[in-house]
């Protein structure tokens, strides 16, 4: 293993630089969704998350899709690669918001790809559904206008977030990257006592509280993508107040 390597593995979710309150408000722990033992539990969680997703005062789809389309506006009908797509929740948002886009929605878990693949969304003639791993893309290179990881790349550690950088960027012209924030370590403190008590009432709490602090930095997110190539550039765009971690990977070709 070489040193390169063994940086990546040991860096903490707060970036190369955290200070050392942000190096201890991080957990290896799993959430219920990366779990195999707890399927009711993970049921719950991603429901939950597809219902507040689809709902106005909260949107999350929505909001998602509007950034997506942002990426892609100069191409008349856009090839999306959506990873970790869930239930499916922004893809059909994307398709309905986009009269030529075509969508391939895709996810690792055989249970949340069945469901797409039962769904109205499976229907739709612009969308296709896969099984897929965001870690290694069976696609060829350039294939796709845009890649997007939404709410999922604080799952996997460094390495394999690398990996996605790196596979994202060779099948997509663009990777989007929109994550959880990760706040200053102070605040960040402050947030986690507030969910705390909630963990044991509610699957969904209990995934966000580890949410939380698995979640990356932008340091954090440039350091993982010069490790999967340092030809891949980040820009990261705007957000207001506590709004999510919003990251635009490119690979100099």
């Amino acid at each position: 293993m070489d040193s390169g390597t063994r940086d990546i593995m040991s860096m903490p979710r707060g970036g190369p630089d955290a200070s050392w309150l942000d190096r201890r408000l991080q957990t290896d722990r799993l959430e219920y969704l990366d779990r195999d033992d707890v399927d009711h539990l993970k049921r719950k969680v991603m429901s939950a998350l597809d219902r507040a997703g689809r709902r106005r005062w909260i949107g999350i789809h929505g909001k998602c899709a509007r950034m997506v389309l942002r990426e892609v506006a100069d191409v008349p009908s856009p090839k999306i690669l959506e990873l970790g797509a869930g239930l499916g929740g922004l893809s059909s948002k994307l398709l309905a918001d986009h009269p030529t886009a075509q969508v391939t929605v895709t996810d690792i878990d055989p249970t949340f790809v069945a469901g797409v693949a039962g769904s109205d969304l499976a229907g739709n003639p612009r969308a296709t559904v896969r099984a897929m791993d965001a870690t290694a893309i069976d696609a060829p290179d350039g294939h796709y206008d845009l890649a997007v990881f939404a709410l999922s790349l604080h799952h996997l550690p460094p390495q394999a977030a690398a990996r996605v950088f790196a596979e994202g960027t060779r099948v997509a012209n663009k990777l989007l990257i929109v994550d959880l924030p990760r706040p200053p370590a102070p605040l960040h403190l402050l947030l986690l006592a507030v969910v705390l008590p909630l963990t044991r009432l509610s699957p969904l709490q209990h995934d966000g509280f580890i949410s939380s602090l698995r979640a990356y930095s932008p340091s954090a997110l440039r350091a993982i993508a010069q490790h999967a190539d340092p030809a891949i550039t980040v820009e990261f765009r705007s957000r207001r107040g506590f709004g999510p971690t919003v990251a635009v990977a490119r690979r100099d070709r």
